[in-house]
């Protein structure tokens, strides 16, 4: 969610001016989330290969449900970011019923058969990294 505040005034040019720069500054932030997970991760194990998806899960215009905020994809697993807890337990619960699936607050995170190399105990540490990083934000 992007919240712009204006000063509200004659400058209704200039606040239209900001509205996509304030949106992209928050996508970029939100991006950053995901990102700075998988960048801890790899600080501890390899997570080669990040990417943005983010476009796969985002809200889209008449979705009913609720889209990621943030979606990195590495060869070692997927660090997806939700709004909040309440959304990141539903989507670790409905992901889990395809495969493994973890909530870590409000970050979920996946390992497909592609990244099934990743050992169980990299996994529990991934997901202690991405707990540590929901509590911070």
């Amino acid at each position: 969610m992007v919240i712009a505040c204006g000063s509200g005034g004659a400058g209704d040019s200039d606040e239209a001016a900001e509205a996509p720069a304030n949106a992209t500054m928050a996508a970029a932030k939100a991006v950053g989330q995901a990102q700075a997970v998988v960048d801890a991760i790899d600080a501890k194990w390899s997570a080669p290969n990040p990417r943005d998806t983010t476009s796969g899960c985002a809200a889209k215009e008449g979705d009913t449900g609720t889209g990621c905020v943030s979606r990195i994809t590495t060869d070692a697993v997927t660090v997806i970011e939700l709004a909040n807890e309440g959304d990141a337990k539903e989507w670790a619960t409905t992901m889990g019923e395809a495969g493994e699936a973890t909530q870590a607050g409000r970050f979920v995170l996946t390992w497909n058969s592609e990244q099934e190399k990743t050992s169980e105990k990299a996994r529990e540490g991934m997901v202690s990294i991405a707990m540590a990083a929901s509590e911070k934000s």
